[in-house]
């Protein structure tokens, strides 16, 4: 065991957390939403077919800010198919899944399903294969209280008053060639600015997010930022990221740095938007949606995908039903707290996905429901970070491991987030073989908020196996414990944190 040292000032404050970080992604993609949230012959199904038992996890689970209908789905989707009768409704073929969509659900039943949850809408439009004008139509639709066409139809479909969106996506990953309406950097800028002019003239009100990067591995990153912002810079408030993370051929060491990745890609991004701030000697300051962002593993995705056939056009296949472990869900606590640690310009953060498709839940369609291991850690953060709270960076002296593509990587890293009532710290430790003795000195932290702090609760994640998984077999296989030592003394908090784990602790 190794000793690790660490500061906790409150002086070393990032900012205000913007609950938005806690934000979730659903997407008509697989078992998602037909299966998933949406099963009206299961036992636990309400009046309107959505799984009750799935509702309670996801409040459970803690997500604010939803973002819908997609991700690539969205870049061939028609929003008017998702309104009126549902008899009346077209079957499509869905191109970005390779599959056929009901239209069961759209905008009205998925705004029931968040009113059930507790979360907020956030919609991204179709800037693939449609324009300015679609968008223009779906935002009069959902937020526009003068009575209008649109608004009679709205209220025909049962809703007398606007959705009150507040904010939208302009486009998914146009970046990619694997988008339907892909787009350069200049052509998709000019498309999304022309876009946001119309939206804002409509409803001055809503925050609209311009289509960063899909990776930084893209040949493209960087300059597409900047040439985005070029066209956009005064028309929207912020510019996704999107990043996923995998063991690759069984590295362990080298997947416990993903964060050191994500770490690198906000600063980059941030420092090209503000790039472009200078450029236009403005002092707006571009936020940063990472509105996809989860442990995935593609390139199992790709070896066992299945082909189908011209013809075949399956309805809610299994797609996409990653099986998460413990490894996986440290590597994930990692994620969040760099996140945390950014949210001076993470205004918001979207886990991708939420039910069945890369998810932190999972259901067997007729049976139960379970949490998969990277639930935990989302919803131990968002439940001890409490509203209004402040991001305070962690001074952390600790050994370092070596990474091929980072070079030396800390150990220990972590975050607070401190309220009026007390601080709730997240650590995780990223040595495959060495425990860490965990001494936090909380001294001006105790002097700030005026008042004796003690341990109320901790949480450890940690399997001796790291491959140890939640299954539908062994559906509680894996869970969280308290940290059996956390303590405070002289106003030093010690605890201590095996190999390859992730810690919650809430002082107060």
């Amino acid at each position: 065991m190794t000793t690790v040292d660490a500061h906790l000032d409150p002086r070393a404050e990032v900012a205000e957390i913007d609950r938005r970080i806690f934000g979730g992604f659903v997407e008509h993609l697989g078992r998602h939403i037909y299966d998933g949230i949406f099963e009206p012959g299961h036992e636990t199904a309400d009046a309107e077919g959505f799984r009750t038992d799935v509702v309670k996890l996801v409040k459970e689970l803690g997500v604010s800010t939803i973002r819908y209908p997609g991700g690539n789905f969205v870049s061939g989707y028609r929003w008017e198919d998702g309104i009126g009768p549902k008899e009346q409704r077209p079957r499509r073929l869905d191109l970005a899944w390779h599959a056929t969509e009901t239209n069961e659900i759209g905008l009205h039943e998925f705004q029931s399903w968040l009113d059930k949850v507790g979360s907020d809408l956030m919609l991204a439009v179709n800037l693939g294969t449609r324009g300015t004008q679609e968008a223009l139509d779906l935002l009069e639709y959902a937020n526009t209280s003068v009575k209008t066409a649109r608004t009679d139809e709205r209220a025909a479909n049962g809703r007398d008053t606007p959705f009150g969106v507040k904010m939208w996506c302009l486009g998914n990953e146009m970046d990619g060639p694997w988008q339907l309406g892909h787009r350069n950097a200049t052509d998709y800028g000019k498309l999304a600015s022309r876009t946001a002019k119309g939206m804002r003239q409509l409803d001055p009100s809503i925050e609209l997010v311009a289509c960063g990067s899909s990776g930084r591995s893209m040949p493209t990153f960087g300059a597409w930022e900047r040439q985005v912002l070029e066209h956009t810079f005064d028309d929207v408030d912020f510019i996704s990221c999107h990043a996923y993370y995998q063991e690759h051929d069984g590295d362990a060491r080298e997947f416990l740095a993903s964060a050191v990745d994500m770490q690198r890609f906000i600063e980059s991004v941030v420092a090209t938007a503000d790039h472009v701030a200078a450029l236009k000697k403005s002092e707006k300051r571009i936020m940063l949606s990472f509105d996809e962002w989860n442990v995935w593993y593609m390139s199992t995705w790709n070896e066992q995908a299945v082909t189908y056939g011209p013809d075949e056009w399956p309805v809610a296949p299994r797609q996409l039903e990653d099986q998460y472990n413990a490894l996986d869900a440290v590597v994930f606590g990692d994620l969040m707290i760099t996140l945390l640690q950014h949210s001076d310009r993470v205004r918001s953060a979207s886990l991708a996905q939420l039910v069945n498709v890369i998810a932190p839940i999972m259901t067997e369609p007729g049976g139960i429901s379970w949490r998969q291991t990277t639930f935990f850690p989302f919803s131990l953060t968002s439940r001890l970070t409490a509203p209004g709270a402040r991001a305070v960076r962690v001074a952390v002296e600790s050994g370092t491991f070596t990474s091929e593509r980072f070079g030396e990587v800390v150990n220990v890293n972590a975050v607070a987030t401190v309220d009026d009532d007390g601080v709730s710290l997240f650590v995780v430790n990223r040595s495959l073989t060495d425990a860490a003795s965990l001494r936090v000195d909380i001294s001006q932290l105790a002097e700030a908020l005026g008042k004796e702090l003690t341990v109320v609760e901790s949480h450890l994640l940690h399997e001796h196996d790291h491959y140890a998984a939640n299954t539908l077999a062994e559906p509680e296989r894996v869970g969280v414990r308290p940290v059996e030592d956390a303590a405070v003394a002289a106003s030093v908090l010690t605890a201590s944190l095996p190999p390859v784990s992730w810690a919650a602790i809430r002082l107060a």
